[in-house]
């Protein structure tokens, strides 16, 4: 990609070829399938090295929708039989994951995605001609736009890729935030019987079980699981046929009818055209809403990972309830230290997350008038902490939920030497003489046992018995 993005100052070699657009001729490498447009947006948005290639799911959008135009504008009679099925097998390839390093934009760019648009609009056009027997760059039988690009702009292109992006990447969330669901729940069945402290405040606070900590895990997480299917349905309403703003400039009345129909019937998604198409050119508040989701598992598994950590610390001067795996060494210079090396990498995906959040929102918020120009930087950034989550969540779940083991012995002395087993006192003796007890615990380091023993000597007998103490 480096050597794409420099300038062409030398002579025109057979290794290149001329391509031409209104602001004038442009050399491309002769091998490429890409045009003009294309070379340009390499030249103007060197930016974070990763192209958008690196979003598979909208190169198979940016397919989808090609494909079912040019099935449109052939029903229509505004494309050839040959023209449209070379297009169609072009998006084909596409789809069955060719011609993907032809993708070599970068993530961020200027434009509102024109130059996404175009580059598929280029690599499809030059396929399609080497399909039909003729060269690259031939466009005067099969054109990037006036073929490949025919009833569209890229502001309802765009817009509805990047909906079906959202579409797939969701899915492979939702299988993900299952996936560490049932990996507690597993958990939870495992330790039922394990009885420990409960902390609040990191302060002793009541008994519970090593289960029902887990669990309490795995129903915060399933909460996430209902959001993130009920999110399929709103992505799938797209404003293809609206192509600038919305209002079907320069789009035939049965195009307008039948692209979205027909774009449902090559997904297989049950899409709907949008009820407004005006609005739905420039609203991403959609993607801000999802944006929240995100942010919202994000803390949830963020909060479970500190959790994670707090109960393995130690081993020995920490809690060190939970014993997690030992994936690596800890330290280049503590011998036998080992470091909770998982849920501190969920930990920083979800401060990713977080901050793209903050991303999502300006970038939804700076969208003037017709158009939100930002609409790159909105896909990508939900992109990267989709895939972030996904592969986050797949390593907790493989690498420390499946493998943590409890320290029996260490949760029963903590749990016996703790103030818990006091608020079980209360309906005996009442608050007052239960408080002194806790505090004599406290100051004296004495067991349960032996403050009832010092400060309730008549009914100690009885409340031992009763709380099941030796």
């Amino acid at each position: 990609m480096t050597d794409l993005a420099l300038p062409h100052t030398g002579p025109i070699t057979p290794a290149m070829r001329v391509e031409h657009d209104f602001l004038g001729d442009i050399a491309v490498p002769a091998e490429r399938y890409f045009g003009a447009e294309t070379m340009r947006a390499i030249r103007n948005f060197p930016i974070t090295g990763t192209p958008i290639s690196a979003m598979p799911e909208l190169l198979v959008a940016l397919a989808w929708i090609k494909k079912a135009a040019a099935r449109t504008n052939a029903a229509a009679g505004d494309l050839t039989p040959e023209q449209a099925d070379a297009i169609v097998a072009a998006c084909d390839e596409i789809l069955a994951g060719r011609l993907h390093e032809e993708f070599c934009l970068d993530v961020i760019q200027g434009g509102a995605g024109t130059s996404t648009n175009m580059n598929a609009n280029e690599v499809i056009a030059n396929r399609a001609l080497e399909i039909m027997g003729h060269a690259r760059g031939d466009y005067v039988r099969l054109h990037p736009k006036d073929h490949v690009n025919k009833c569209q702009s890229t502001n309802d292109v765009y817009a509805t890729a990047i909906r079906l992006t959202v579409v797939q990447i969701n899915r492979r969330l939702s299988d993900a935030t299952l996936k560490i669901v049932e990996a507690f729940e597993r958990k939870a069945r495992a330790f039922d019987h394990i009885q420990k402290l409960g902390r609040t405040q990191l302060q002793d606070a009541v008994p519970m079980t090593v289960g029902q900590e887990m669990q309490a895990f795995a129903d915060a997480l399933r909460e996430d699981v209902s959001r993130i299917a009920e999110m399929q349905s709103l992505f799938m309403e797209v404003n293809m046929g609206g192509t600038a703003i919305g209002t079907a400039v320069g789009v035939s009345p049965y195009y307008l009818d039948h692209i979205v129909p027909a774009l449902a019937k090559v997904t297989g998604m049950p899409l709907t055209p949008s009820a407004n198409r005006i609005e739905a050119s420039w609203d991403t508040g959609l993607f801000v809403f999802y944006s929240g989701l995100l942010k919202r598992l994000a803390t949830k598994l963020s909060k479970i990972s500190n959790d994670l950590r707090l109960l393995s610390s130690g081993p020995l001067s920490g809690i060190g309830e939970l014993k997690l795996p030992q994936m690596q060494p800890g330290s280049s210079i503590m011998p036998g230290k080992v470091n909770p090396v998982i849920p501190e990498v969920m930990n920083q995906i979800c401060f990713r997350v977080f901050g793209g959040d903050t991303t999502v929102t300006f970038a939804a918020e700076a969208g003037q008038l017709q158009l939100n120009a930002m609409e790159p930087i909105i896909i990508w950034t939900i992109y990267d902490s989709c895939t972030a989550l996904i592969a986050g969540m797949n390593t907790m779940v493989e690498n420390c939920i499946d493998g943590i083991t409890v320290d029996e012995a260490r949760t029963a002395q903590l749990l016996a030497g703790s103030t818990a087993l006091v608020t079980s006192l209360m309906p005996h003796i009442g608050y007052g003489p239960a408080a002194r007890i806790a505090q004599a615990m406290v100051e004296d380091r004495v067991s349960l046992a032996e403050a009832l023993h010092i400060h309730a000597p008549e009914e100690a007998a009885r409340l031992r018995a009763e709380l099941q103490l030796v």
